[in-house]
């Protein structure tokens, strides 16, 4: 085989000497930041579905507890909704979910809580804590003569 001018032997063209091994060292460096960026992006779509489920649950809740109207034991059922939605929708999705009502005057709702999964799960103290609250005024027939009532 022939040497062209300017080729040493042994070394292919376009890599120079002081270079060998520099891809290895590359990989080495950006490696760890590309798997970093990985989970980033994995735990926000995490904590994203976690949210949707929170939503969801505390929507229902907020449904169940409005409509209710006068009746006592509004609080449990609206709270049991919101727990059977969580259950039905992804109770890996949201750890430790609690669901609470609410009522401010005519108003009612339901706040859950809960934390969102981790990817790496090595810092339990890290949790991401997610929070819903869906309320709306209760639902009941006012009657059109002027009294403020509901019956």
């Amino acid at each position: 085989m022939r040497r062209r001018r300017g080729e040493k032997g042994g070394e292919r063209r376009g890599e120079r000497r002081g270079e060998r091994g520099a891809a290895v060292i590359e990989l080495a460096i950006l490696m760890p930041i590309v798997l970093a960026i990985v989970f980033l992006i994995v735990q926000v779509a995490l904590w994203f579905h976690g949210r949707q489920v929170a939503d969801a649950a505390a929507r229902e809740g907020a449904r169940v507890a409005r409509a209710a109207g006068s009746s006592d034991g509004w609080q449990d059922a609206a709270e049991g909704k919101a727990r059977q939605i969580v259950q039905a929708i992804g109770p890996q999705l949201l750890r430790d979910a609690e669901a609470k009502a609410w009522e401010q005057g005519d108003q009612r709702g339901i706040e859950v809580t809960g934390d969102a999964v981790l990817v790496v799960p090595l810092l339990p103290e890290m949790a991401i804590h997610i929070t819903s609250r869906f309320g709306g005024p209760v639902e009941c027939f006012r009657p059109d003569d002027g009294s403020e009532g509901c019956e």
